[in-house]
């Protein structure tokens, strides 16, 4: 079964860092896309970066760049996004998916997204 699980979120005070992970299981993510997006309440979900399967990374907002930073692990069939120096406006639901490369928007025909994992910026 082909199935992404995002993890690592939580409550992290402005100016802090956390660190997500997207695990995947039935696959091997390091043959594909993953891009990183997130979803605010009463805001559609936007892509934030993806990186390729030759591990190059394209950022969808210019927010991200120089904070955010996305990375493989292949041993773990992990990818993970860190984030630094959050802010309150990255407060939101995190998802990653999976796809064939990095397009305009995001991964190409996406075939699995995970659930999500909540990142709350707040003092």
């Amino acid at each position: 079964q082909v199935q992404l699980v995002e993890s690592g979120g939580g409550l992290v005070q402005p100016g802090g860092s956390l660190r997500l992970s997207c695990a995947a299981s039935g696959f091997p993510l390091r043959g594909f896309a993953v891009g990183w997006f997130r979803q605010a309440p009463g805001n559609e979900r936007e892509g934030l970066l993806c990186i390729s399967s030759s591990d190059d990374t394209k950022y969808y907002k210019d927010s991200a760049k120089g904070r955010f930073t996305i990375s493989r692990d292949n041993a773990k069939n992990v990818v993970a996004l860190q984030m630094n120096n959050l802010k309150p406006e990255d407060t939101a639901v995190y998802y990653c998916a999976a796809g064939y490369y990095c397009a305009e928007n995001g991964p190409s025909q996406i075939g699995a997204w995970g659930q999500g994992t909540q990142v709350t910026v707040s003092s």
